[in-house]
């Protein structure tokens, strides 16, 4: 078993649901601060919280959910549940969408990098990315039948795609 399965493991629903509360709660404080509206749905799945923020009509949360501005705040959230729970929080936050965006992002990375392999690379390279986006990454690459490994260290950690075998 690897660490991130011993740890989703360990992660009760209740704790993710707690955490999904906390970071509610915190975010709705910040969309107040900020004077938007927005609608937060928490969800439980694969040993995280997952948090989603969005809008309905006429509200403003596009600037929000720039993929710099969603990390930004999904720190600020972690901080402030690790603060509330005392344990290290997975949670991943959404704003308007912009994950299943960068998802459809990631996927064209993908198809490019696919297409270069199918055309005689060895290898291609991504751009480095958060852990969260290299194991969309890594799903993505196997259901195309390819291998994926990540390699760096820290903000410079990205994902190498070949073919198996």
């Amino acid at each position: 078993m690897t660490d991130v399965q011993h740890d989703a493991a360990e992660r009760s629903t209740s704790q993710l649901e707690e955490e999904g509360d906390i970071a509610a709660d915190y975010i709705e404080e910040l969309l107040d601060i900020m004077d938007l509206d927005g609608d937060i749905d928490i969800d439980a799945r694969n040993g995280r919280a997952y948090v989603s923020v969005n809008a309905g009509e006429g509200a403003n949360l596009n600037l929000l959910a720039k993929p710099e501005t969603v990390s930004a705040f999904q720190e600020l959230t972690r901080l402030a549940v690790q603060t509330k729970t005392g344990a290290f929080s997975r949670l991943i936050l959404d704003i308007g969408g912009s994950r299943d965006a960068r998802r459809d992002e990631l996927a064209g990375l993908v198809e490019r990098a696919a297409e270069r392999i199918e055309g005689g690379a060895a290898e291609a390279s991504l751009p480095p990315m958060s852990s969260y986006e290299r194991k969309l990454v890594h799903d993505l690459v196997a259901e195309r039948g390819l291998h994926s490994e990540s390699r760096g260290e820290g903000s410079d950690r990205h994902t190498v795609i070949t073919r198996v075998g």
